[in-house]
Protein backbone atom coordinates (compact mmCIF):
# COMPACT_ATOMS: atom_id res chain seq x y z
CA UNK A 1 0.00 0.00 0.00
CA UNK A 2 1.30 3.46 -0.86
CA UNK A 3 2.21 5.63 2.08
CA UNK A 4 2.82 8.76 0.03
CA UNK A 5 0.28 11.56 0.07
CA UNK A 6 2.33 14.29 -1.66
CA UNK A 7 4.93 14.60 -4.39
CA UNK A 8 7.51 15.51 -1.74
CA UNK A 9 6.84 12.21 0.05
CA UNK A 10 7.16 10.37 -3.28
CA UNK A 11 10.65 11.84 -3.68
CA UNK A 12 11.56 11.11 -0.04
CA UNK A 13 10.55 7.43 -0.36
CA UNK A 14 12.35 7.08 -3.72
CA UNK A 15 9.07 6.31 -5.49
CA UNK A 16 10.03 9.26 -7.69
CA UNK A 17 13.63 9.52 -8.80
CA UNK A 18 15.45 12.44 -10.40
CA UNK A 19 17.01 11.40 -13.71
CA UNK A 20 18.36 13.11 -16.79
CA UNK A 21 15.58 14.33 -19.06
CA UNK A 22 15.15 12.02 -22.06
CA UNK A 23 13.36 13.68 -24.96
CA UNK A 24 13.85 10.72 -27.35
CA UNK A 25 12.34 8.21 -24.93
CA UNK A 26 9.49 10.60 -24.13
CA UNK A 27 8.71 10.97 -27.83
CA UNK A 28 8.76 7.19 -28.23
CA UNK A 29 6.27 6.79 -25.36
CA UNK A 30 3.98 9.40 -26.91
CA UNK A 31 4.16 7.67 -30.29
CA UNK A 32 3.29 4.34 -28.68
CA UNK A 33 0.37 5.86 -26.79
CA UNK A 34 -1.02 7.59 -29.86
CA UNK A 35 -0.63 4.40 -31.90
CA UNK A 36 -2.53 2.44 -29.25
CA UNK A 37 -5.27 5.06 -29.30
CA UNK A 38 -5.59 4.69 -33.06
CA UNK A 39 -5.91 0.93 -32.61
CA UNK A 40 -8.50 1.33 -29.84
CA UNK A 41 -10.58 3.73 -31.91
CA UNK A 42 -10.82 1.08 -34.64
CA UNK A 43 -12.33 -1.46 -32.21
CA UNK A 44 -16.05 -2.02 -31.89
CA UNK A 45 -17.20 -0.82 -28.49
CA UNK A 46 -19.60 -3.37 -27.04
CA UNK A 47 -20.48 -4.77 -23.65
CA UNK A 48 -17.89 -7.57 -23.88
CA UNK A 49 -14.99 -5.30 -24.92
CA UNK A 50 -15.58 -1.92 -23.30
CA UNK A 51 -13.64 -2.59 -20.08
CA UNK A 52 -10.61 -3.72 -22.09
CA UNK A 53 -10.85 -0.68 -24.33
CA UNK A 54 -10.92 1.55 -21.24
CA UNK A 55 -7.86 -0.24 -19.87
CA UNK A 56 -6.05 0.44 -23.14
CA UNK A 57 -6.85 4.14 -22.99
CA UNK A 58 -5.66 4.26 -19.39
CA UNK A 59 -2.36 2.67 -20.48
CA UNK A 60 -1.99 5.36 -23.13
CA UNK A 61 -2.68 8.12 -20.61
CA UNK A 62 -0.11 6.67 -18.25
CA UNK A 63 2.51 6.39 -21.01
CA UNK A 64 1.94 10.02 -21.89
CA UNK A 65 2.27 11.02 -18.24
CA UNK A 66 5.53 9.09 -18.00
CA UNK A 67 6.69 10.92 -21.14
CA UNK A 68 5.93 14.24 -19.44
CA UNK A 69 7.83 13.14 -16.34
CA UNK A 70 10.80 12.05 -18.47
CA UNK A 71 10.86 15.47 -20.11
CA UNK A 72 11.02 17.02 -16.64
CA UNK A 73 13.72 14.57 -15.48
CA UNK A 74 11.79 12.09 -13.33
CA UNK A 75 11.17 8.37 -13.23
CA UNK A 76 8.13 7.45 -11.13
CA UNK A 77 7.54 3.98 -9.73
CA UNK A 78 3.79 4.11 -9.01
CA UNK A 79 0.66 5.60 -10.48
CA UNK A 80 -0.33 7.56 -7.39
CA UNK A 81 2.91 9.56 -7.44
CA UNK A 82 2.33 10.34 -11.12
CA UNK A 83 -0.90 12.00 -10.00
CA UNK A 84 0.82 13.91 -7.24
CA UNK A 85 3.20 15.38 -9.80
CA UNK A 86 0.22 16.75 -11.70
CA UNK A 87 -1.33 18.14 -8.53
CA UNK A 88 1.65 19.34 -6.50
CA UNK A 89 4.27 20.34 -9.08
CA UNK A 90 2.33 21.28 -12.20
CA UNK A 91 -0.64 22.64 -10.20
CA UNK A 92 -3.04 20.95 -12.64
CA UNK A 93 -5.82 20.06 -10.20
CA UNK A 94 -8.34 19.46 -12.98
CA UNK A 95 -6.07 17.00 -14.79
CA UNK A 96 -5.18 15.37 -11.46
CA UNK A 97 -8.89 14.75 -10.72
CA UNK A 98 -9.43 13.25 -14.17
CA UNK A 99 -6.40 11.01 -13.69
CA UNK A 100 -7.49 9.93 -10.21
CA UNK A 101 -10.95 8.98 -11.47
CA UNK A 102 -9.46 6.90 -14.28
CA UNK A 103 -6.83 5.39 -11.96
CA UNK A 104 -9.47 4.34 -9.43
CA UNK A 105 -11.61 2.70 -12.13
CA UNK A 106 -8.60 0.95 -13.64
CA UNK A 107 -7.49 -0.35 -10.23
CA UNK A 108 -11.00 -1.65 -9.51
CA UNK A 109 -10.95 -3.47 -12.82
CA UNK A 110 -7.41 -4.84 -12.70
CA UNK A 111 -6.87 -5.56 -9.01
CA UNK A 112 -10.38 -6.35 -7.81
CA UNK A 113 -12.05 -7.73 -10.93
CA UNK A 114 -14.85 -5.15 -10.76
CA UNK A 115 -15.97 -4.63 -14.31
CA UNK A 116 -17.84 -1.45 -15.08
CA UNK A 117 -21.29 -1.54 -16.57
CA UNK A 118 -21.50 -0.34 -20.17
CA UNK A 119 -22.62 3.23 -19.44
CA UNK A 120 -20.06 3.77 -16.67
CA UNK A 121 -17.32 2.41 -18.92
CA UNK A 122 -18.39 4.70 -21.78
CA UNK A 123 -18.08 7.72 -19.48
CA UNK A 124 -14.74 6.42 -18.18
CA UNK A 125 -13.43 6.15 -21.74
CA UNK A 126 -14.59 9.71 -22.48
CA UNK A 127 -12.78 10.96 -19.36
CA UNK A 128 -9.66 9.00 -20.23
CA UNK A 129 -9.56 10.35 -23.79
CA UNK A 130 -10.06 13.88 -22.42
CA UNK A 131 -7.18 13.21 -20.00
CA UNK A 132 -5.00 12.05 -22.89
CA UNK A 133 -5.82 15.23 -24.80
CA UNK A 134 -4.85 17.42 -21.84
CA UNK A 135 -1.60 15.54 -21.26
CA UNK A 136 -0.81 15.68 -24.96
CA UNK A 137 -1.02 19.49 -24.85
CA UNK A 138 1.48 19.56 -21.97
CA UNK A 139 3.85 17.09 -23.63
CA UNK A 140 3.59 18.76 -27.02
CA UNK A 141 4.82 22.05 -25.56
CA UNK A 142 7.88 20.27 -24.14
CA UNK A 143 8.76 18.14 -27.17
CA UNK A 144 8.73 20.99 -29.68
Amino acid sequence: MNKESTWEECVETNSSLKISPDKAKAKSLVDTALGRNEYLQANIVKESTINYIFEGYYSSALEMLHALLLLHGYKVENHICVGYYLRDILKKEDIFRLFEDCRFKRNSLVYYGRKMDFETAKVAIEKCTRLIGEINKLVDKEIR
